[in-house]
């Protein structure tokens, strides 16, 4: 099959300079709400990824992203809510962007034009063939992350992407691809867009399935959430109270004195 950019590709719509505030907003939303739609149909694709990284962190091993400006920074933004939502720690799964961490406010100029930085940059971070990187390009055109997963794929290292176009460059160097076929962007070429969303969809069901199966989740509560902040505290007292069927002072005497809601649950009996 031939590769066709997608993403790249007229918007259905012209003359946005002439659309009331009303008439822009109604037809981006129109567009966004395709974008859900596209990743069901990539749902068999995301599964054996998800699988594939289930299966490396229960055996030890990390999850890393790699990817240039939005992408990078959307599995930066990913992986950074891990360990405060599920109680990990911060070196299971790492995300890595195209100029480095000044990236992640301001765009570095070619960055991601490299072939050689995406492994240089893996490398940093002492990657073996514990680990699972996946990489992240709505183009999948992007030559810092296809260079760094064909490293990944010669030190016999499990990788995996998301792009946006199917047939893509990085989608056949990938072992484990998916690619959401969103479309044309509102503003053309604009992949922050409905790329975008897709991408943080995508990353957003394999983090919180893979936590889900590493036993983050009881029932459906975030047990091992770190108290960083008065909401949180106050939600683990809540899940606390609901779980044991006890008082709200109790509750927050359990929570103080185990700084963690799943272990504060099961100590209950002990106390």
């Amino acid at each position: 099959m031939s590769f066709i950019k997608t993403t790249e590709s007229d918007s259905k719509y012209n003359h946005l300079e002439e659309m009331s505030v009303s008439e822009l907003l109604k037809n981006i939303n129109d567009e966004d709400k395709s974008v859900a739609f596209s990743v069901e149909k990539a749902l068999p694709q995301i599964e054996k990824l998800t699988e594939k990284v289930i299966e490396k962190l229960k055996a030890g091993g990390r999850l890393f992203y790699i990817g240039a400006g939005t992408s990078g920074r959307l599995g930066i933004l990913d992986a950074s809510e891990c360990p405060p939502t599920f109680g990990v720690p911060h070196e299971l799964i790492i995300g890595l962007i195209a100029g480095g961490d000044s990236a992640i406010r301001k765009a570095v100029e070619f960055a991601e034009d490299s072939e050689n930085q995406g492994w240089k940059d893996l490398q940093q971070e002492n990657i073996s063939e514990k680990d699972i990187v996946i990489g992240i390009a709505a183009s999948g055109t992007t030559p810092y992350v296809i260079g760094a997963l064909k490293k990944c794929n010669e030190n016999n290292i499990v990788t995996g992407c998301i792009t946006c176009n199917e047939g893509s460059p990085l989608a056949l160097t990938a072992q484990f691809p998916v690619a959401v076929v969103v479309g044309s962007e509102f503003v053309t070429g604009s992949s922050r867009m409905k790329a975008g969303t897709a991408q943080k969809l995508v990353l957003n069901m394999i983090s919180t399935a893979a936590m889900i199966q590493l036993g983050r989740v009881k029932g459906n509560k975030m047990v091992d959430m770190q108290l960083s902040n008065n909401k949180l505290v106050d939600r683990g007292v809540r899940m606390i109270m609901t779980e044991l069927n006890i008082s709200e002072r109790e509750a927050q005497t359990l929570l103080e004195k185990h700084k963690n809601v799943r272990n504060a649950i099961n100590n209950f009996q002990d106390e």
